[in-house]
């Protein structure tokens, strides 16, 4: 039961990191079109405390404590500002996930986190020339 849902955790993670990036860029062309027309910005986008997951053949809603959320959503918008570069976001979401895993679900082992863009990373040609050169 606790493996199930410190799985439901990491896509939640995940997708609160990406919704975070994701309306990051809307709102900061929206903001970018307001500053042009003479306007207020428009209000900074919330994070949710629920995210819709594919668990098997259906979908449910996740829940995570605000400050879980919250952090993860914030990590996305850095990262989509470019404020923090990828192994950095990597590596403060997979704190995230840990703390959840091992402190609150009691695992023994926790799962990683942000995969897509490990595997970015991972395939980047900056990444490959810097690993042949070790």
């Amino acid at each position: 039961m606790r493996i199930r849902m410190g799985l439901l955790c990491r896509a939640h993670l995940d997708k609160s990191f990406v919704t975070g990036a994701e309306q990051t860029a809307s709102w900061q062309e929206l903001a970018a079109l307001a500053i042009a027309n003479g306007k207020e910005k428009p209000p900074l986008p919330e994070p949710s405390v629920f995210q819709k997951v594919k668990a098997g053949e259906n979908e449910i809603y996740v829940y995570l404590p605000e400050e879980y959320a919250f952090e993860a959503y914030q990590l996305g918008g850095r990262y989509q500002r470019a404020e923090i570069p990828a192994p950095q976001a990597i590596e403060t979401m997979q704190g995230l996930a840990n703390q959840i895993c091992l402190y609150e679900l009691r695992l023994t082992e926790p799962f990683q986190v942000l995969q897509f863009l490990r595997d970015e990373l991972a395939q980047s040609p900056d990444n490959q020339s810097t690993s042949g050169a070790s």
